[in-house]
């Protein structure tokens, strides 16, 4: 299971012996959860004003960082395409995998300085991360325009008879071309109909050539058929056609305009494949640059909530807890018996909807310990 639980409590004599009494409560006895200590430096507190302005900003700015994040996801997989099995193991954290970058978190010194205020770090962050936010929508916004122009290309090439591009059939014996008098027209018969239009294609017009017809292509339903008559025909011929179920393609033979289209479908497909690279490349390292920023400002939450949930001097362990889904509710319990003693009305909140099953008295989840959740899958699909 993807998801973390991140928790912290004040030191009780030291900070490991809070560590050692919430493994002893979720793990020694009961195996509830995975467990890793999560390091947070010393960071600046600054003034307790400060902090409960910078807890509401931390949150939207959380919200934020992971929209993002899970965009560039999205996106990788979208590129990938049909190699969309091969997504998790592009999307790393400085070269290893989520989980592992999580569970030994160390916080990035030179990216995030510890010597700078809590709210200048969560301004780099913020400043980065829209800037990745930003380059993702120019260059999706390129690389989806070429896309699309392929894919209608391919379209056109694809299909059946009665919509496809005809280019890549037919060959220029197949055409009286260049005549004063004649026009070659092709047409897109049924299977069930080739008896019919080989006894009648003769006479839907008046001035058609005998024994002209040929049959060009086939597809699963019907056939291609080229058809000769005089130019001063071809309205009446349309009519009778369509009044027969006959359908006649609009088409003229002209090389330069198949050339260009072919010509057309040669670049766009190198184009393609000479972005895609690059493009990849760059969702690898900024979707790593993007986690990193959003784990930071996960523990920069884990912070500011601790200092002012358990005052000053800075003094508590944070801590990952990975439960199972079949331990989670348990768990729950366990942690709420071993901190309610910190807030006895969170204590309280919890009793009453544990008491009413269903009961969301807050949006916002509220426990007597500080309390965030990291979940790892990125998508709505699964992969």
């Amino acid at each position: 299971m993807s998801e973390f639980w991140l928790i912290s409590a004040p030191g009780e004599k030291t900070c490991q012996q809070t560590w050692d009494t919430m493994m002893a409560a979720t793990t020694r006895t009961n195996n509830l959860s995975t467990n890793h200590k999560f390091n947070i430096p010393d960071l600046k507190v600054g003034t307790l004003d400060v902090l409960v302005g910078l807890s509401d900003e931390l949150a939207k700015l959380d919200s934020f960082v992971e929209s993002v994040v899970k965009k560039v996801a999205q996106y990788m997989a979208d590129v990938l395409e049909d190699s969309r099995d091969k997504v998790q193991e592009n999307l790393l954290a400085n070269g290893v995998d989520l989980v592992t970058y999580i569970t030994r978190f160390q916080w990035d010194m030179a990216k995030y300085p510890i010597k700078q205020s809590l709210k200048n770090i969560s301004e780099i962050i913020s400043k980065q991360v829209s800037q990745i936010d930003n380059d993702l929508k120019a260059r999706a916004s390129a690389y989806n325009n070429l896309k699309g122009n392929l894919q209608n290309l391919e379209r056109k090439n694809a299909g059946s008879l009665l919509t496809r591009s005809l280019a890549d059939i037919v060959k220029k014996e197949d055409f009286v071309l260049d005549s004063e008098y004649l026009i070659t027209m092709l047409v897109v018969v049924p299977k069930l109909a080739y008896a019919d239009w080989q006894k009648t294609y003769e006479t839907l017009a008046e001035m058609v050539v005998p024994r002209s017809s040929n049959l060009l292509f086939e597809d699963n339903d019907s056939g291609l058929f080229s058809v000769t008559l005089f130019l001063k025909a071809i309205d009446d011929f349309k009519h009778k056609a369509r009044e027969n179920k006959f359908t006649v393609r609009e088409f003229q033979y002209n090389e330069e305009e198949m050339k260009a289209d072919k010509e057309e479908m040669t670049r766009l497909c190198t184009d393609k494949k000479k972005q895609f690279g690059p493009l990849v490349r760059w969702l690898k390292v900024n979707f790593s640059e993007a986690f990193i920023a959003w784990i930071h400002i996960k523990a920069l939450r884990v912070f500011v909530e601790s200092v002012l949930r358990y005052g000053l001097p800075v003094n508590f362990q944070a801590m990952l807890l990975q439960p199972t889904k079949k331990t989670m509710k348990k768990l729950r319990e366990v942690l709420n018996d071993l901190y309610k003693h910190l807030d006895s009305s969170a204590a309280a909140i919890i009793d009453v909807a544990m008491d009413i099953p269903g009961l969301n008295l807050s949006q916002q989840e509220y426990y007597p310990y500080v309390y965030d959740k990291i979940n790892c899958n990125l998508f709505d699909f699964k992969v």
